[in-house]
């Protein structure tokens, strides 16, 4: 039985992850999910939020504003339209972007495309989480 499944994080510019880890939560689009080796196959949906992954013994974090996710043959596959780690997060933009959601949320101004809101304020506070701030 394996004790490691190998994880690999894309987004459309590069790789920004790829190594085996012990297990692996994820913001799928009805929950967060949590993967461990030999899991059965599986794709899901993601949705902005923080990926935990254990390495090492370590906790780990990745802030990825969505894509999806394949598990198959001990191999994690996310597909993300972006995802960083937390030493690469502009907190000052991420604090700035979500003050913008919060506010455009709650004025609603004509016009507004709520849901790009609500999208924009769960990708701020998921950088801010997995930077080490409570969002």
């Amino acid at each position: 039985m394996a004790k490691t499944l190998n994880l690999e994080v894309v987004t459309p510019e590069k790789q920004v992850f790829s190594d085996e880890v012990q297990s692996i939560i994820v913001p799928a689009a009805e929950g967060y999910l949590g993967v461990l080796p030999n899991h059965a196959p599986l794709i899901s949906g993601l949705k902005p939020g923080v990926v935990k992954y254990r390495q090492e013994g370590k906790t780990q974090l990745l802030a990825i504003s969505g894509g999806f996710m394949e598990v198959s043959s001990n191999k994690v596959t996310i597909l993300a339209d972006t995802a960083e780690r937390p030493e690469h997060i502009d907190i000052e933009r991420a604090r700035a972007a979500r003050e913008r959601a919060e506010k455009r949320l709650k004025e609603r101004p004509p016009g507004l495309d709520v849901a790009r809101a609500e999208f924009a304020l769960q990708r701020a506070m998921a950088r801010l989480r997995t930077a080490g701030l409570n969002g």
